[in-house]
């Protein structure tokens, strides 16, 4: 479990950003557009704010624990930073921009 997963997944479309995404996905099991989409893993940076962690454990999410955000950006060549990885089992259904 490590950097490199999350570089897989999201060469295949298969990772959400945030703490709203983990939570979404967590608690959308049932809604039939969710269907087949699974969480197989939630990884958060060390430095991730307390709220966010006891956001998770609320929810009864399970989580790794990996490097700082910073690390991370640089290591998955991202221009921002993120506290909350989600994977997904299969790609996160497309929603359409509201105009």
């Amino acid at each position: 479990m490590s950097v490199k997963e999350i570089q897989e997944a999201m060469e295949k479309g298969n990772v959400c950003f945030g703490i709203r995404q983990a939570l979404k996905y967590a608690n959308r099991s049932a809604d039939p557009k969710f269907k087949g989409v699974k969480l197989s893993n939630i990884f958060i940076a060390k430095d991730t704010r307390e709220e966010t962690v006891e956001k998770l454990e609320s929810a009864g999410i399970e989580f790794i624990v990996l490097k700082s955000k910073e690390s991370i950006a640089k290591e998955l060549n991202l221009d921002f930073e993120c506290e909350v990885f989600s994977l997904v089992s299969k790609g996160a259904p497309s929603v359409k921009a509201k105009k």
